[in-house]
């Protein structure tokens, strides 16, 4: 072997600098670089020149810049002749390179003065990224392992347990210290215990051993001497392809066995509860349908005036005790899962305005004011269940009525949502009544849930109202809730519901309403009189015209004063029944104008409609070329009156 002496060193320590995998630089004492070999090049992908651009500080990682100080400061006072930490740079595209530097300081030989620093770098990006994925996989595991609601207990192949979580400890009354060491028999019995170790002695050819020992093993043995009924999962244990052990996971089924048993029962209970309401309902209902037929039929026969009285106040008790049984049979209907939608074409605002009318007579025995309101963009043909909507509409304003003594009931219609074939409505029933106390609204929809004595005592019902619209509405994939109202008494009701729209269907446009009454009326041949509508509401149109239809006479329906006043160019009609406000011409003015083309002629009786009676209003509106008055809400008996004088006059 040749003696160094004879080598050049210089040249030799500058082949090592220059090809050496490990980055090797000079770094003044200001942190700049002075120089570098190729593999700090390579590691950082800058240049020689561009290293000179810039010191080591501003590429290291913001949150490493401080690692070193202290060392540097022991480097510098002689404390320490060299120290080694790892640190995060930023290579020149940005990304992050994990290095491990090596740092020591050259001094001057005469003085001690230090010089410069000599850094050696080595990458060790992806060990470092190798590491911190093994430290994640082992902080989710034993995250998993310890917030875990199930106990997991993990032993060896010869059914030594190695560890465990905390709900080991909770399940068997264990300590892990205690179970570490200790054989599985411990927990399962010896014969789980001999039967499980064959199983896993056999798991890789046969998978099917290691299920039957799974639903074999359905207890822990418990500290204290009982037993704690659980069902367990075997997982093995691979490391670097190689079967270790097992981990058993275990779920206590005491508490699901309780629950599960409990659902069961309740489910019983609710089911013959509902089988009797509806076997009892029909049974009630049928000799309660004779009872109220036959007192029909007996006010038909000569009685005098305390007989009928009396057989009203039988007829009375007997609509309401049916009503209270309907609702019986309609809940229990709906608990037993026997009601469906039926899906078919249906004008939401023709059912609105068919219920009004049904309610309409309870309304005026009060002298409620009754105003409805549907958004333009509620389609004019729908498709869904007719009579579930009705039902729930029915409820709510007869709720309305019943507990508002005074004032006004509102109905609005709007649309919250349309999608390709689908639009959800939401529907509003808001009174000016008695309301609901907020300590009551969290039980309003519960079944036979009445909200206080106050209210029962003055009202009829079975209190299965609200609970019946509440699953009506859910079947038809809504929601309904209660709002108190905010700046005056009394209660809002809200509800929406889903229903399906016809594609590319077009709505017949609102003016063939009086189109089609107009041709009614033309082609009448009877002598009934021609009465024409003049309201921009739709509900109020229909509420209006089924009243005088059934008082016998036809009607022409119109959307304002400007198609009233067109109406009357082309017919001859008895009376116009004007609503006062309506939209582009209003009620007023188009009396001015059909009193101005009909100057000289026989001209038809005009009646002022309004929602609101003030003092003076009715001479006011006869000074305007009006013949009569009359206010919303419009009562039968105020129509018929009307209609009685036109045709005396007539006559």
């Amino acid at each position: 072997m040749q003696d160094l002496k004879f080598f050049d060193s210089e040249a030799i320590f500058g082949h090592i600098y220059t090809n050496a995998p490990i980055g090797i630089a000079v770094i003044s004492l200001e942190r700049k670089w002075l120089n570098v070999n190729k593999a700090v090049c390579r590691i950082f992908g800058y240049s020689e020149d561009e290293f000179r651009n810039f010191t080591l500080d501003d590429i290291r990682h913001p949150d490493d810049r401080n690692n070193s100080r202290g060392m540097l400061t022991e480097l510098l006072d002689g404390d320490i002749p060299s120290f080694e930490l790892e640190n995060r740079y930023f290579n020149k595209n940005g990304h992050i390179v994990w290095a491990s530097v090596h740092v020591s300081l050259v001094r001057d030989d005469q003085g001690g003065k230090p010089l410069y620093f000599i850094a050696q770098f080595n990458d060790v990006t992806k060990n470092k990224l190798a590491e911190l994925k093994l430290q994640e996989s082992i902080e989710r595991y034993t995250s998993l392992k310890k917030y875990n609601h199930d106990a997991i207990i993990s032993f060896g192949l010869d059914g030594i347990i190695m560890n465990g979580n905390i709900m080991v400890q909770q399940m068997t009354g264990y300590l892990i210290e205690e179970l570490i060491g200790s054989g599985m028999s411990k927990l399962i019995g010896e014969k789980n215990s001999t039967e499980l170790l064959l199983a896993l002695k056999n798991h890789i050819n046969n998978h099917h051993a290691i299920e039957n020992v799974e639903k074999d093993i359905a207890f822990f043995q418990h500290k204290n001497g009982h037993s704690v009924e659980v069902l367990v999962t075997l997982v093995p244990i691979i490391i670097q392809t190689q079967i270790m052990g097992f981990y058993i996971i275990a779920k206590d089924m005491t508490e699901q066995k309780k629950l599960i048993i409990e659902k069961e029962a309740a489910e019983k209970t609710n089911k013959a509860k509902s089988e009797f309401l509806a076997m009892m309902s029909h049974e009630i209902r049928t000799p309660m349908n004779g009872v109220i037929g036959m007192t029909e039929v007996l006010l038909e026969t000569d009685l005098d005036e305390e007989q009928i009285e009396y057989v009203e106040i039988i007829k009375k008790s007997g609509a309401t005790l049916l009503a209270i049984i309907n609702d019986i049979l309609d809940f229990s209907k709906i608990e037993s899962g026997r009601t469906e939608l039926v899906e078919e074409p249906l004008s939401v605002r023709t059912v609105l305005s068919e219920t009004l009318y049904m309610v309409m007579s309870r309304a005026l025995e009060k002298n409620l004011e009754i105003a409805t309101s549907v958004c333009p963009k509620v389609p004019n043909l729908v498709y869904g269940d007719t009579t579930k909507l009705r039902q729930v509409l029915l409820n709510l304003l007869s709720n309305a009525i019943k507990f508002t003594p005074k004032g006004a009931i509102s109905i609005s219609v709007e649309t919250v949502s349309q999608e390709l074939d689908q639009v959800r409505l939401q529907f509003a029933v808001k009174d000016t009544g008695i309301g609901v106390p907020k300590d009551q609204v969290g039980h309003l929809f519960e079944p036979f849930y009445q909200v206080d004595h106050f209210m029962t005592r003055k009202t009829e019902g079975t209190g299965l109202g609200l609970a019946i619209c509440k699953k009506l509405v859910g079947l038809m994939d809504g929601e309904i809730w209660h709002e108190a109202s905010k700046d005056q008494i009394g209660s809002t009701f809200l509800f929406t519901a889903n229903f399906r729209v016809q594609l590319n269907h077009s709505d017949a446009s609102p003016s063939d309403d009086w189109r089609e009454g107009e041709d009614i009326a033309e082609n009448s041949k009877d002598w009934s009189l021609k009465i024409l509508i003049a309201e921009d509401n739709e509900v109020n149109q229909l509420v209006l015209k089924k009243m005088i239809e059934k008082l016998g006479h036809k009607t022409t329906v119109v959307q304002n004063g400007k198609e009233a006043v067109e109406a009357v160019k082309r017919y001859s009609y008895d009376i116009i029944f004007m609503d006062i406000q309506m939209p582009g011409m209003d009620g007023l003015a188009a009396t001015k104008f059909i009193n101005e083309q009909l100057n000289g002629k026989k001209r038809p009786c005009i009646v002022a409609v309004t929602a609101h009676a003030i003092k003076g209003d009715s001479e006011k509106y006869l000074s305007e070329g009006m013949d009569a008055y009359i206010s919303k809400p419009i009562s039968m008996d105020a129509i018929s009156e009307i209609i009685e004088r036109v045709e005396k006059m007539n006559s």
